[in-house]
């Protein structure tokens, strides 16, 4: 049954407007209940919609300046600052991380270099060490922790998403580089020149603006119960993993705790509207008002597939770039030039190297297995229509 289709706020180009037909849908037919989408286009924004509710248990609009915590789609964001830090020469991907960490060779870790952990095949997908949430969310003892344990398979010889390793990782190469945190770097190389409300580490002062997460509801299928099931539960790689550090995280009310947003997460609590995501991936394809983040090699690099086989811990079959989930993992509907990444619950940023568009969602009700497509939808949507203006 169809719900009522709430006030839809923004703009939309002519010849774009199946991206508002797609986001309308999102509320009417696939349970959005607060979401922004934005599309840019040749670097200028073609589409910028906003709708529902941001916090649903006191009644507060969604509104063009509200933020929402974006979950794993962060991993795009600190995959540009690895690009741009590779292009600047501060970076070699194919050399061993311990040339910048050095103690991150225990147990037969000498030869991961950061473009594996950035596809996945590092075979640090969970997090060993007895940890508290304290510990995780300042960030020193889970980089301590991830240099003394050793591989869960040997790395290079298969990949498994790493869920909040991938963070850690990068930001502590990052941090040794440069010397400051993923979180700065972001800010001051790639926020600030783009105008881009999007933090990794939220300044206590942007909270009001943050909707409120809305935890997914239990699956009616049995089957998609117990896959959740298996995610979380038991001493599976899978559940170990996604749950982890220390088996601390569930995607719950938690997310709702200021103190997940305030610490750096760069795997995990990214928080942006929908415009600074899409103007973000718009500036790694060309310039955007004279700021262009990646120039052509420097894409070609991190968008060309570095795996393409089944997940150890999600399960499937995903084909990644570095730093980058590509077409079809980024989207079914995304074209072959297709590059991005999602987020836990159905947020995402892509942007197309073929089409020259970007998008940008986000969203509060989360979904944990994406069934209802809107994503997909929007991202369908926009391909068709950056196909034919």
């Amino acid at each position: 049954m169809s719900a009522p289709a709430p006030l839809i706020h923004g703009s939309v180009a002519p010849g774009w407007g199946g991206v508002a037909d797609a986001f309308a849908a999102n509320f009417t037919d696939r349970g959005d209940v607060g979401a922004a989408c934005c599309v840019y286009h040749d670097g200028a924004a073609v589409v910028h919609l906003w709708a529902g509710l941001s916090d649903p248990t006191e009644d507060r609009e969604w509104t063009e300046n509200t933020i929402q915590l974006v979950f794993s789609a962060t991993k795009g964001a600190t995959a540009v600052c690895v690009h741009l830090l590779a292009q600047q020469e501060m970076l070699d991907l194919d050399e061993p991380i311990t040339a910048v960490w050095p103690e991150f060779a225990a147990h037969g870790k000498d030869a991961i270099t950061l473009r594996m952990v950035m596809c996945h095949r590092a075979g640090l997908a969970a997090i060993d060490g007895d940890l508290t949430l304290d510990d995780v969310l300042a960030g020193d003892a889970v980089t301590a922790a991830i240099a003394a344990q050793a591989p869960n398979w040997e790395p290079g010889t298969a990949q498994g998403y790493h869920v909040r390793s991938y963070g850690y990782i990068v930001g502590e190469v990052v941090r040794r580089v440069t010397g400051h945190s993923l979180g700065r770097f972001f800010a001051d190389e790639v926020a600030g020149p783009l105008g881009l409300d999007f933090w990794i580490g939220l300044p206590e002062a942007q909270l009001p603006r943050v909707a409120r997460v809305i935890p997914p509801d239990e699956p009616d299928d049995p089957d998609l119960r117990a896959l959740v099931a298996e995610f979380f539960a038991g001493d599976s790689l899978t559940a170990r993993a996604m749950s982890g550090p220390s088996r601390l995280f569930a995607y719950d009310e938690m997310w709702n705790d200021p103190h997940l947003l305030y610490a750096e997460m760069p795997s995990s609590n990214g928080v942006a509207d929908a415009r600074s995501v899409a103007r973000m991936y718009a500036a790694t394809l060309g310039e955007v008002d004279g700021v262009r983040l990646l120039d052509d090699d420097t894409l070609a690099d991190a968008t060309t597939e570095q795996s393409n086989e089944r997940d150890l811990v999600i399960g499937l079959a995903l084909r990644y770039g570095t730093g980058f989930a590509l077409a079809p993992t980024i989207g079914l509907s995304a074209g072959p030039g297709a590059f991005g990444h999602s987020g836990a619950g159905g947020s995402v940023g892509m942007a197309d190297l073929d089409t020259g568009f970007s998008l940008g969602y986000v969203m509060n009700r989360m979904e944990l297995v994406e069934t209802e497509g809107r994503a997909d939808a929007l991202i369908a949507a926009a391909s068709r229509a950056a196909s034919s203006v």
